[in-house]
């Protein structure tokens, strides 16, 4: 599993999407797909050819995410504080 901390983060990486259930918390300039939306529609929302940064605040959807994503091949990064 690839990590990156929030603060290096730059937009130019890849999408960054927000699985959080709150889009109140978001962070500036994220995708906001919830964790449930994220894992059922990923065929609708995603692309195998880009690159997904994926973030949550307390940090247990994102990894969760990022592992199932990665087995169906996305190019996941799990993102942390």
């Amino acid at each position: 599993m690839k990590k990156i901390l929030l603060k290096d983060y730059k937009g130019n990486m890849g999408t960054f999407i927000d699985v959080n259930y709150n889009d109140s918390k978001m962070v500036e300039g994220s995708k906001h797909i919830t964790y449930e939306n994220l894992l059922v529609n990923h065929k609708e929302l995603l692309n195998k050819n880009e690159k997904y940064f994926i973030y949550c605040n307390g940090g247990v959807k994102s990894k969760n995410a990022v592992n199932i994503l990665e087995f169906y091949g996305y190019d996941v990064t799990l993102v942390y504080k």
